[in-house]
């Protein structure tokens, strides 16, 4: 056939859709004003127009909505690096890898429950707490955009470990395809080489942006050639076609070497805002030295058109080279995110992210969950899943105190450090154990106040000198609690990893085969998982919605110019 009949659509075809989409949308909005979490709406739409429930869609149609919901996901990551704030994502990687391994290692473990509660095997039991140790980046980039904690260091921290779990998730998924090959033998390439690959991404990409893109683009600053291909790049709708270029690139690579596309669609939009944070360069004349611009142009044109305030005659027609500043070029308007919000921020919102969800409930068994032999066993399956998810936000939590010792105010993460600061300071110099500095006197004269210790790197807010009270501040456990149910969700990784050691036959095995024959036993731990992945995908945005909700009415009601409730985890 060289080529596809037109046919006008059935009008059946044509209500079914279009009520899809629009209730995708209602959906959305009432859930996200009442809890924030609009996207659990759409789940339970996939269910019930999709093979789940009553199977409305064609297949066709929902293959269709899988494709472009999968985009719609990689877009919604990008949006999260081009949000990230750098400086605390530099800031607080020590903890959010301490955050992220505390997820994956607390779930398997957790997961060994199942061999005396279902006499699985030991296999099965592992290939359990892989399909749960993932976190759902869909819905914690969701989550983190309608509860406006992008831009802050909680948002940074719980971006950066929900990726780090997707990669070992990813991971995890070729782990489980071979151990359930013919062979029995796991191939030592394909677990190295996804690890191998997204260390390298992770590593090299840096430096090369540090080490070869910045001093390139400062020896290129002021020379003809850059300015003319700024000058090609001086409009929005060649930066999009840039950036599009580019996220899709990266993402390609990042498939076929072998790891997360979702790990590459991060960084390339953490790489572009870096590119935007560069400072920029002031002209540079004959006999002048370059020095960086203090601020933004302003002044933004319209979606697609040419930025406004272009320099004046006598500049255009000098023929002397100027940067992007002098030219009156508008970084705002031509940054990554201004550029993504012009362009792909509405088709993202109302089209591609509510297909994404609507997808995730396409492939949910809801016929299978409801049997009574196993219905209790993945409620405590999934009791257990949610405290293996809950423990990362003790990694925030300040303790009163510990050994005897006040350490009011103070993170774990941040204590581990500076003990260990400590020791090496008194192994250099023991003779100022005796005369403490007066820095370390106002240190501990704010521990005592219970202000927290910001993480170095990163500014928190300042508040006013006040003498020390017999009574500590209360110890805020909304930073820790917002974190780990936020790492609650599970989502598309989780149902992949399940799936995937469906179909090589995970469940149906059992350590003992002296019958040859697969029993209902094997088919129980699927479900199980299932529900554990279904219920904590529910839950988490739940918590996290009743949580900002409960912050937002506290800040409302708060005194003018009291400190923020989540204290330096709720700044940028």
């Amino acid at each position: 056939m060289s080529s596809l009949p037109y046919h006008e659509p059935d009008i059946i075809t044509l209500l079914t859709q279009s009520s899809f989409l629009l209730l995708l949308n209602i959906i959305d909005y009432l859930l996200n004003h009442a809890l924030y979490c609009g996207l659990l709406g759409q789940v339970l739409l996939g269910i019930a127009f999709g093979a789940p429930g009553g199977n409305l869609l064609s297949y066709q149609a929902q293959e269709i909505i899988v494709q472009l919901g999968y985009i719609g996901l990689i877009l919604l990551v990008y949006e999260g690096g081009l949000s990230v704030p750098l400086t605390s994502l530099k800031a607080n990687i020590g903890l959010s890898i301490g955050v992220a391994v505390t997820g994956i290692v607390v779930p398997i473990g957790l997961s060994f429950v199942l061999q005396p509660l279902l006499d699985a095997s030991p296999l099965q039991a592992f290939a359990a707490g892989a399909a749960l140790c993932s976190t759902s980046l869909g819905t914690t980039f969701t989550v983190l955009s309608t509860s406006g904690l992008t831009n802050t260091r909680l948002g940074s921290v719980l971006s950066t470990a929900a990726m780090m779990d997707d990669v070992v998730g990813l991971v995890m998924v070729q782990v489980i395809s071979n151990f359930g090959s013919s062979s029995n033998m796991v191939d030592p390439v394909t677990v190295v080489r996804p690890i191998v690959v997204s260390l390298g991404f992770a590593i090299v990409v840096p430096l090369l942006c540090r080490y070869v893109v910045r001093p390139v683009r400062r020896a290129l600053h002021g020379k003809t050639f850059a300015y003319k291909v700024r000058a090609i790049f001086a409009y929005r709708r060649a930066r999009f076609v840039l950036h599009s270029i580019f996220l899709f690139g990266l993402v390609a690579a990042a498939s076929y070497s072998g790891t997360s596309v979702l790990f590459a669609a991060y960084l390339s939009g953490a790489i572009v805002n870096w590119w935007d944070s560069e400072p920029a360069m002031a002209p540079t004349t004959s006999g002048a030295v370059s020095e960086p611009v203090v601020g933004n142009i302003t002044g933004g044109n319209a979606v697609g058109g040419r930025a406004e305030g272009m320099a004046g005659k006598d500049v255009a027609t000098s023929g002397i080279p100027v940067s992007s500043a002098d030219a009156g070029i508008d970084l705002n308007g031509l940054s990554g995110m201004s550029t993504y919000q012009s362009y792909l921020s509405q088709p993202v919102a109302r089209l591609l992210r509510p297909f994404f969800f609507a997808s995730i409930g396409f492939s949910i068994p809801i016929s299978d969950l409801f049997q009574g032999a196993v219905l209790w066993r993945g409620v405590v399956y999934t009791l257990l899943m949610i405290v293996g998810k809950l423990v990362c936000g003790t990694w925030l939590v300040r303790l009163l105190r510990l050994s005897g010792t006040s350490i009011s105010g103070t993170p774990l993460f941040t204590r581990f450090r500076r003990r260990l600061a400590m020791k090496l300071l008194r192994r250099k110099s023991p003779e100022e154990k005796e005369t403490p500095r007066p820095q370390e006197k106002s240190e501990s004269a704010a521990q005592s106040r219970g202000s927290p210790t910001p993480i170095e790197g990163v500014e928190s807010e300042s508040e006013p000198n006040q003498p020390s009270t017999p009574h500590e501040a209360p110890v805020s456990l909304y930073p820790g609690a917002i974190l780990g149910c936020a790492m609650v969700s599970r989502g598309e990784i989780g149902f992949l990893i399940s799936s995937v050691a469906e179909s090589q036959g995970i469940w149906r095995k059992r350590g003992t085969e002296a019958s040859g024959q697969s029993t209902e036993s094997s088919s129980d731990i699927f479900v199980i998982v299932t529900w554990a992945i279904l219920l904590c995908t529910f839950i988490g945005p739940i918590a996290v919605g009743l949580i900002v909700r409960r912050l937002k009415r506290l800040k409302r009601a708060a005194e003018p110019g009291r400190r923020n409730v989540l204290g330096s985890w709720g700044v940028d």
